[in-house]
Order: structure tokens, then sequence, then C-alpha cells
């Protein structure tokens, strides 16, 4: 409660009818720091890198590398099969490649999910980090309505 002071002759202070804001502007600023924290806590921030659905064909280098796994889970480089223990080795004796190259790698339908992960494992356990995944390039409803026709 706010007062005045009169012209000093009388005892008596009369009041003054002004709201007192001091006390509400406190509570907008303790709530307006509440909120300033707690609103990056609620938020999810995960980092990850999103696809885009539409993306641009990459050029291809002058001579790619490609592996090769066909259905009978053998391994190709090339055209020339090699075992899979040799693998990173038949790598690194190839001419103009280096750790830093790409690698594309293809498998056939037929190959098991798990075969494939093996192959990238040999492949990043041998230091080779950039593999590419090749696929055909097609409609994607063609492609949809082949893998569902199949039991």
């Amino acid at each position: 409660m706010a007062v005045s002071l009169g012209d000093g002759d009388s005892d008596d202070f009369d009041e003054v009818h002004d709201i007192n804001v001091t006390p509400f502007i406190d509570v907008i600023l303790v709530l307006l720091i509440i909120f300033m924290v707690a609103a990056p806590l609620s938020t999810v921030d995960l980092p990850i890198d999103l696809p885009t659905s539409t993306a641009n064909p990459q050029k291809k280098p002058d001579k790619p590398t490609y592996v090769t796994i066909k259905s009978d889970l053998s391994v190709a480089i090339g055209e020339n099969m090699v075992k899979r223990v040799d693998l990173v080795s038949q790598l690194d004796a190839l001419p103009d490649t280096s750790k830093e190259r790409r690698i594309f790698l293809r498998a056939d339908r037929a190959v098991p999910y798990g075969e494939l992960m093996s192959v990238l494992e040999l492949l990043r356990a041998g230091g080779y980090l950039k593999v590419a995944l090749v696929a055909l390039e097609g409609v994607p409803d063609a492609a949809a309505a082949s893998g569902s026709a199949a039991p």
C-alpha cells in the first residue's frame, strides 16, 4: 500500500489507490525463467541425418570398385571371385584403391540380410568405411508389387 506525504500539517496519511505492480512483475519473471529452462528439456533432439525422398543420382567414378555377393553367397571383386577371408587383402592389392575410396556393394535379392551385414562388417574391419549399396533404378510401385508377389 502506498502513501503520500501531505502538507505536513496533519498526522494522518492519505491512502493512494494505485496498483502496486512490483509483485506481479516478480511472478512473471519467475515464470519466464521456469519456461525458459523447461522448454529445451521437453523437446527431442536426436543427432540423426534424415533422408530425403527426392535424391539426385550421384556421379559414378571413372573406375568404380564393385564388391558383389551372388545368390550362392560367393563374393566377387569386379568379375574376379574371392574368398571372404581374402576380401580385404584383395581390395588392398588393387591399384588405385585406397581406404578413402568408395566401395560399391551389390547383393542379389536372395542374399539374406545377415550375409550382407557380415560382408559389410568385413569391409569395416578392413578400414573401408565408405561403402555404397547398389540397387536398380525403377518405379517404386513396380518394386513393391514384385516384392509382395513373392511368398
